[in-house]
């Protein structure tokens, strides 16, 4: 999938969610099937020979091509959600924000130490919920790890956030 077509299905509300902020909606994205069969199959080709055995999408646009790219690897799908979401015993990472703390959540069954774990959003922008996500993936033993975001805001400097032998792929930077 070039460049150009995402950015052309990539609709940017300024001034969401509040004055200054420029949000990039990737709903658009999928709206439109041959834009969503291009995603899935670029990130298919990407990830096919890596051996993957599970895909960690984080709520909830991660839920959308996170889940697809699993079914396609032939690999488990499993959900990072906000507490009191999960209805299993679950393991969790509190993590700063630029307002404060959140928190985010994995079932505590759902990695093991023979897991090779693809973790997927939609946006790169400071890293912090991805950083958290990436810590609890590794903290619940996965052999190894990648990330994946459709989209990077390359002047928050996101890439940062991530140890530095870990891959981390965009589709497109803004």
């Amino acid at each position: 999938m070039n460049k150009e077509t995402l950015r052309q299905n990539l609709r940017e509300i300024p001034d969401f969610p509040k004055p200054g902020i420029l949000f990039y909606d990737v709903t658009t994205l999928f709206k439109n099937s041959e834009c969503l069969s291009g995603l899935i199959d670029e990130l298919y080709e990407m990830y096919k020979d890596k051996g993957i055995t599970k895909v960690v999408g984080i709520e909830s646009r991660g839920f959308i091509l996170g889940g697809a790219l699993a079914a396609r690897l032939g690999a488990g799908f499993i959900m990072a959600r906000k507490p009191g979401k999960l209805p299993a015993e679950v393991i969790e990472e509190t993590y700063m924000k630029e307002y404060g703390t959140d928190t985010i959540q994995l079932h505590k069954d759902a990695i093991d130490e023979n897991d090779v774990v693809l973790l997927h959003d939609d946006l790169l922008a400071t890293g912090g919920t991805m950083a958290a996500t990436h810590r609890l993936v590794r903290k619940a033993g996965a052999k190894n790890t990648y990330i994946n975001f459709v989209i990077e805001l390359k002047d928050l400097n996101g890439r940062k956030a991530f140890p530095d032998d870990v891959e981390v792929t965009t589709l497109l930077e803004l």
